[in-house]
């Protein structure tokens, strides 16, 4: 398993590994998931993309971003070939190190309410849900937010 930061030659294969990873929820809402649709080059360009390979194939990528208070996990994507894997696991536990490195107190995320399987897994991971909340940009769509404060990532 090989983790590094994302350059711009691999937008190509971010666009590819997220919409193949979130296709199942692409079927289940009639729509893409807002992952998918996103711009990551400027993304990319502000190194908040990692990517885990795997025999030299990407296996999976994390989207972190700085803020003053926080670290926001943008996504999480696992491509379906090695969901099951540890791979998410291995990039929750990567932004884990990163909101360390940046000295932030808190690592957080949001995920659609119908996503049950994330929730779960980021719950397993000791991430709390903190609110839901009506998603501004997809009327219908509920946001779930949850947090993890530094004091509960472990270094195993």
């Amino acid at each position: 398993m090989n983790l590094r930061v994302a350059s711009p030659e691999d937008l190509a294969a971010i666009a590819s590994l997220t919409e193949a990873a979130y296709a199942p929820y692409t079927a289940l809402f009639g729509a893409p998931p807002i992952p998918v649709t996103e711009d990551y080059a400027p993304r990319v360009e502000r190194g908040e993309v990692w990517l885990v390979e795997s025999d030299s194939k990407l296996a999976g990528l994390i989207d972190i971003e700085w803020h003053d208070d926080h670290a926001m996990i943008f996504s999480v994507a696992v491509a379906p070939e090695f969901q099951g894997k540890g791979f998410g696991v291995a990039l929750l536990k990567h932004a884990d190190e990163q909101t360390r490195l940046w000295g932030l107190p808190e690592v957080r995320l949001y995920t659609n309410a119908r996503m049950e399987r994330n929730i779960a897994l980021y719950t397993a991971y000791g991430f709390r849900e903190t609110g839901r909340r009506p998603n501004p940009y997809r009327p219908g769509w509920t946001v779930v937010d949850m947090a993890k404060p530094v004091a509960e990532i472990t270094t195993a």
